[in-house]
């Protein structure tokens, strides 16, 4: 190549870098700018609000399989929605399935467990990709992820990972409410709310796994990550009403995801995460000032295969987790509790496996009076167990 033309292409390759560069910091700008302060310092409320109810410890009482929608070899990432007592339903589950994980023909189940009978209703099909595409106004690849929140009007709220082109990375959080007409379980039905405002790169990027924190003022903070190259927790702030309210950066760490909430007390929060590095342990971040800032703490002592965990603070110094414990696979699921959120102890084993076995993507939620935990079955069915609490001596 001649020395001109190499001296061109090289000024021109250079050119591009530093273009590239700027547009870079200009879409990074634009982001920071377009992102809503968070409003007032938000305070968290207690799963069990009565201390004196707290358990001493928890006794399983039941488990089995939440029913598959008929035809439908595959399942995965479970979400758990406590309902309240006037419902019909103890519980709700919503997760994804079809014949594999990112097939065409993916859509997230639900299925509910039932008060009267004391069973879990056949499943059935309430987001499909082609129905969000049309509300949307764009297409839609694959759909997962579905985690659940009841606002204080008994609406049920549904946020979703959908991807257009691209993978996982290139997903999108959208926000669904339950639609009018769809009470009753055989009609339940969402509508899209918006896709939510997270990213400039045209709101992708972003995804969302672990279950919200209710907050006293009937709103929520929902976490969630960021995932592109670079991956790191968000917490997202909803009002009573579902609007979002701003979002928080919660580690300055690139290599942390699917955060899960535990609360120390009202307004000084603990976020578990799951360590795509290859250290191999849950990391941990805290706010202490209801979600305004959030810092970075040494990780934990338990050992994970790069897996998504489920926590949960039942009352004060009163903390749950259930988390893959071995470094090499998901074999092996155990729930272990903490005073502290720091220093846990292995309580139980939910599940046992050999080989190849996977019991991955936990869910956790109390209502009436026990811990509810659902969680991927070799990427076959969701499990559930529940257990009951052992009350306190008096």
């Amino acid at each position: 190549m001649p020395d001109s033309l190499r001296s061109s292409f090289t000024h021109s390759r250079a050119g591009r870098l530093v273009a590239g560069l700027l547009i870079c910091l200009v879409l990074l700008g634009l982001d920071l700018a377009r992102r809503a302060p968070l409003t007032a310092t938000a305070q968290a409320v207690w799963p069990v609000a009565d201390a004196k109810k707290a358990p001493s410890g928890l006794v399983l009482t039941g488990q089995g399989h939440i029913p598959m929608p008929a035809n439908t070899p595959a399942a995965h990432a479970s979400s758990l929605l406590a309902m309240p007592a006037t419902h019909p339903a103890s519980v709700m589950a919503f997760w994804f399935a079809g014949t594999r994980e990112s097939a065409p023909d993916v859509q997230i189940a639900a299925s509910q467990f039932d008060r009267a009978t004391q069973q879990w209703r056949a499943a059935r099909f309430v987001v499909n990709r082609h129905a969000l595409g049309g509300q949307l106004g764009f297409g839609v690849r694959r759909l997962g992820n579905p985690v659940a929140w009841l606002d204080k009007q008994g609406q049920i709220h549904l946020f979703v990972v959908a991807t257009g082109l691209g993978g996982w990375a290139a997903s999108r959080v959208v926000h669904l409410r339950q639609s009018p007409a769809g009470h009753d379980f055989e009609a339940l039905a969402f509508d899209v709310e918006r896709t939510l405002p997270l990213s400039w790169l045209w709101n992708t990027s972003y995804l969302v796994r672990s279950a919200p924190l209710a907050l006293q003022d009937g709103g929520m903070v929902l976490p969630v990550h960021f995932e592109l190259g670079l991956k790191y927790p968000v917490s997202l702030r909803f009002d009573a009403q579902g609007r979002f309210k701003g979002m928080a950066r919660m580690s300055q760490r690139l290599h942390l995801l699917q955060p899960t909430l535990l609360m120390q007390s009202e307004s000084h929060w603990l976020a578990l995460l799951r360590d795509h590095s290859p250290a191999g342990k849950v990391a941990i971040t805290q706010t202490l000032n209801g979600g305004q800032s959030w810092s970075d703490l040494p990780d934990l002592a338990l050992n994970n295969p790069d897996a998504s965990i489920a926590g949960l603070s039942l009352s004060p110094g009163q903390m749950v987790l259930a988390h893959n414990s071995s470094f090499h696979s998901r074999k092996v699921l155990d729930l272990s509790v903490s005073p502290d959120g720091k220093t846990w102890t292995k309580d139980k084993a939910l599940a046992l496996g050999s080989g190849g076995d996977e019991f991955s993507y936990p869910a956790m939620v109390w209502s009436e009076g026990a811990l509810w935990v659902s969680f991927t079955d070799q990427r076959k069915s969701i499990a559930w167990q529940r257990y009951a609490a052992v009350p306190k001596p008096q």
